[in-house]
């Protein structure tokens, strides 16, 4: 097979790429300038320099532009008032630009009418207002305002009332706003003219003006220094309802105020506000109502929950409490706690366990109080085999929530293992708990634990804890062993009371026994009858008939 010869086309020659002409260097675009940096060279320059050298440097300065809004910004910036003041006219002078004059307008004056009021220049601040109306700028609110505010700080409330007069005739062209009106109304509170200050409360209400927190803060601090603090809790309560939440201020102020009058109930009610809201107080006022509350022998617990930063204030004397480890434990504790971090709380307790720290109780019960309320009860439970190691006892109230949680679980057995914990380590639970705690268990069908609890705690077996347990019997329909227990009330010399008789009959006529049930009753006449002219009342007879006078279930 002959093969097709191969015929190569002439290589061609590559052109080389001609070189392209160098581009020149692309000019770097100019650095802008913004008019915070011009606003603050200005002000250092002002705060740096005297007058004379100042004068020539505000002249020269690169980028300044004299318009109101750069001169108004610098006036806010509360330079020194006579070189301020010098700035704001020559602001308005030939010297700064030439080409344009600049003619001050309402901002203007208004900064520079607050600095002179601010440093109680108040002559001058008036001349200067008339000079402004003379060169014929129209004062907006904020103007009045300013003007009004400082006339009431300097004690001329006649002279106040009359610019406030002066800019409610201007409707058309000034019309108050609520900044206005709020401060009209704390000049007139504040000179004793409480009846003329709620008039002017009652029109901006009345012009469609919704208050502020600022304008409710007025209010209350009027209320309280007259002492009205229950009036008070009723304007915090209008300001939640019309959606307006009192803040950090407000709430500083009603406990200075409470403080000062020694009144602790609404330092209470505003404390859990704040306790609700995550708010904390200024460390003066946290250590007014410190000592308010241990003037009054009150518990300052609440107080130092509400503010975990400054909880380690007034403890150090407690030797127990006092080391740096423990404050910072105990801080973290209550942000955790006031955070409701439930997992971040369970296991520094567990992490405290293994150290073997002891902790305060209160703090204690409150972590296992709010846990169960919260539907966390693991983080209870943690807090309470950690306080029966280190062996702190609860109060009666954490160890019902916790125990109710637990029953409405029904989870009995861990409820027996936690009772069982609580009386060998010595936790006197007492006669009502113990009470409650079985009559639950009766009512829930489970006789046999109730009877274990009621065995394990033989210092409360009383006339109150035996009728619990009878009427556990009875729910359960165990009859023989109610009255077996009847019977060993009578032995161990226990006497009967009222609430005894009301579970003993009704337990009989449930069960169908009506004959037993007669004869228990006339023999209940016969107790009532004694007593009644013997006068023989016990506390156990008191809290039985409490709890099952009455009681059928």
């Amino acid at each position: 097979m002959l093969r097709r010869p191969r015929h190569f086309l002439p290589a061609k020659h590559r052109r080389r790429p001609k070189p392209q002409p160098k581009q020149p260097a692309a000019a770097e675009p100019p650095t802008p300038t913004y008019t915070r940096d011009i606003v603050r060279r200005v002000t250092n320059i002002l705060r740096d320099h005297p007058w004379s050298a100042a004068r020539p440097l505000l002249l020269s300065l690169p980028g300044l532009t004299w318009d109101s809004h750069t001169v108004a910004r610098v006036l806010k910036t509360h330079p020194p008032l006579q070189k301020a003041f010098l700035f704001f006219r020559l602001a308005a002078s030939p010297a700064a630009d030439p080409k344009a004059a600049f003619r001050h307008d309402r901002y203007t004056y208004t900064s520079m009418l607050h600095l002179l009021g601010e440093a109680g220049r108040v002559p001058a601040m008036l001349r200067l207002l008339a000079e402004m109306l003379r060169a014929g700028v129209d004062p907006d609110a904020a103007t009045f305002t300013t003007v009004m505010h400082w006339l009431g700080r300097a004690g001329d409330v006649d002279a106040a009332m009359g610019v406030w007069e002066e800019m409610r005739s201007r409707r058309g062209r000034c019309r108050p706003t609520l900044v206005s009106y709020t401060a009209c109304v704390k000049i007139l509170f504040d000179a004793g003219r409480a009846a003329e200050g709620k008039r002017v409360f009652e029109e901006m209400v009345a012009e469609g003006l919704r208050p502020s927190c600022t304008t409710y803060t007025v209010l209350i601090q009027h209320l309280a220094d007259a002492g009205k603090f229950e009036a008070t809790l009723e304007i915090m309560s209008d300001m939640q309802d019309a959606g307006v939440e009192p803040d950090k201020a407000l709430c500083n102020i009603l406990v200075q105020k409470c403080s000062r009058a020694g009144e602790t109930s609404v330092m209470a009610f505003v404390l859990n506000y704040m306790k609700e809201k995550l708010i904390v107080l200024r460390r003066p006022i946290f250590l007014e109502a410190l000592e308010a509350l241990k003037a009054s022998g009150e518990s300052d617990n609440l107080l130092r929950e509400v503010n975990p930063h400054l909880a380690s204030e007034g403890i150090e004397c407690d030797q127990t409490f006092s080391h740096l480890g423990y404050i910072t434990d105990r801080n973290m504790i209550m942000y955790l706690l006031a955070a409701r971090n439930w997992s971040a709380i369970e296991q520094m307790i567990k992490e405290l366990a293994t150290r073997n720290v002891k902790f305060e109780s209160h703090i204690l019960s409150d972590i296992i109080q709010d846990s169960c309320t919260n539907c966390r009860p693991s983080c209870g439970l943690t807090v309470l085999h950690y306080s029966l190691r280190v062996g702190n006892e609860l109060d009666r109230s954490a160890y019902s929530c916790l125990l109710g949680q637990y029953i409405r679980n029904d989870s009995f057995d861990l409820v027996l293992k936690i009772v069982e914990g609580l009386i060998k380590s010595g936790c006197n639970l007492g006669s009502y708990l113990l009470s409650v705690l079985i009559l639950r268990l009766g009512c829930a069908g489970h006789s046999s634990y109730a009877a274990k609890i009621f065995g394990l705690s033989s210092a409360d077996q009383n006339v109150t804890t035996y009728t619990a347990l009878m009427n556990a019997y009875f729910q359960a329909g165990e009859v023989d062993k109610a009255l077996k227990l009847w019977s060993q009330m009578e032995t161990n010399e226990i006497s009967a009371c009222a609430g005894t008789y009301e579970v003993l009959i009704y337990g009989l006529q449930k069960a169908g026994r009506k004959h037993d049930s007669e004869h228990y009753r006339r023999e209940r006449m016969e107790m009532q009858w004694h007593r009644q002219y013997c006068d023989e009342h016990s506390p156990e007879d008191s809290l039985c008939n409490h709890l099952f006078c009455g009681f059928h279930g």
